[in-house]
């Protein structure tokens, strides 16, 4: 990016000896116009909020849990994420002797 900046500052230096003083005035405040609503776009597509990407979980495999453990073949996420999610094929899920297992999306208070 930086040489391509360069090479077209060059290019309206060459243009602006190449040229009369009064086509150099014309043609710098045109470029000085286009700079500035370009400035201007760019300063309002840094203010757009940035999209967020989802989270996804496939053919994840079986998961066990054991005793008071906790298994997770897809996502676990706190109450009120809204990262979008998606789940896919998960593998099974088991717990035994009060432990925990999902399979899904669980969303829980952390």
């Amino acid at each position: 990016m930086l040489l391509i900046t360069g090479l077209l500052v060059a290019a309206l230096a060459t243009s602006f000896v190449a040229l009369r003083w009064d086509s150099a005035d014309r043609i710098a405040t045109a470029v000085s116009a286009l700079a500035g609503l370009a400035g201007v776009g760019v300063a309002l597509w840094a203010a757009l909020p940035a999209a967020r990407s989802g989270v996804r979980a496939r053919e994840t495999g079986a998961a066990r849990a054991r005793g008071t453990g906790y298994a997770n073949s897809g996502i676990d996420v706190p109450v009120g994420d809204t990262t979008p999610m998606e789940v896919a094929g998960t593998g099974e899920a088991t717990a035994g002797d009060g432990g925990q297992a999902i399979s899904g999306i669980l969303r829980r208070r952390r």
